[in-house]
C-alpha cells in the first residue's frame, strides 16, 4: 500500500518521535511506500528513515522553496512549483492518508482531504494518529461539527482515530480491500 502521511518537518520530542518511528517500521516491515513531504528533516525525516531501514520504499513530493531540504536517496523525488500541486500530487501517488502530529500545513492537509471525502471525492481511508492526546481538541471539534449538523456525513465515514501506531496500520491494512 502507498500511504501518504501529513506531518511536521520539525525536531520535537521523544513522546512524538518514538510513535512516528514505530509507525514508520511497522510501514517498511509490511512491504508499504511512505509517500511524504520529502523533507530530510525533523519528523519527516524520523519517519522516512524508519521506512527505508526497515524495507519500504519512499516516495516524496516537495516543493521548490524547499527543495534544499529533499531527501537524498529517496525512491522518487518530486519537485512542485506550489503547496497546491505538491498537496495534489500526494494524494494522488498514495492508496491511504495517515495524519501525524503537526503544523498548521499538516492542518491543511488533514482538512483538505477531510472536505474531498465529504463531497465523495475520494474513498481513501484516512487515519488521524492522536500521539499523546495532540489531536484531542480537534478530535472534539470534528465531534461537535457532527453533532450540530455540520457535517452531511458520519465522522466515522470521513476520519479513523488512533492512539497507537499499531491500531492505524491494522486499520489501513484491514481497509485494502474496500479501496
Amino acid at each position: 500500500m502507498r500511504i501518504c502521511v501529513f506531518l511536521s518537518a520539525n525536531d520535537l520530542a521523544d513522546r512524538y518521535t518514538r510513535p512516528a518511528r514505530e509507525f514508520a517500521e511497522l510501514m517498511g516491515k509490511g512491504g508499504h511506500t511512505l509517500v511524504w513531504g520529502g523533507s530530510d528533516t525533523g519528523l519527516m525525516k524520523v519517519v522516512a528513515d524508519g521506512v527505508q531501514e526497515t524495507g519500504g520504499r519512499l516516495v516524496g513530493v516537495s516543493v521548490e522553496f524547499l527543495a534544499a531540504k529533499a531527501r537524498p536517496g529517496a525512491d522518487e523525488m518530486v519537485i512542485t512549483r506550489d503547496l497546491a500541486e505538491r498537496k495534489r500530487l500526494l494524494l494522488e501517488k498514495a492508496d491511504a492518508v495517515v495524519v501525524m502530529v503537526g503544523g498548521t500545513g499538516t492542518l491543511d492537509e488533514a482538512t483538505e482531504i477531510l472536505e474531498l471525502k465529504k463531497h465523495g471525492h475520494t474513498d481513501k481511508p484516512v487515519v488521524l494518529l492522536n500521539t499523546a492526546g495532540f489531536y484531542d481538541g480537534l478530535k472534539e471539534q470534528f465531534r461537535r461539527m457532527e453533532e450540530e449538523g455540520f457535517l452531511p456525513v458520519p465522522l466515522s465515514s470521513l476520519v479513523f482515530f488512533a492512539e497507537e501506531p499499531v491500531g492505524a496500520l491494522a486499520y489501513l491494512e484491514g481497509t485494502q480491500g474496500a479501496v
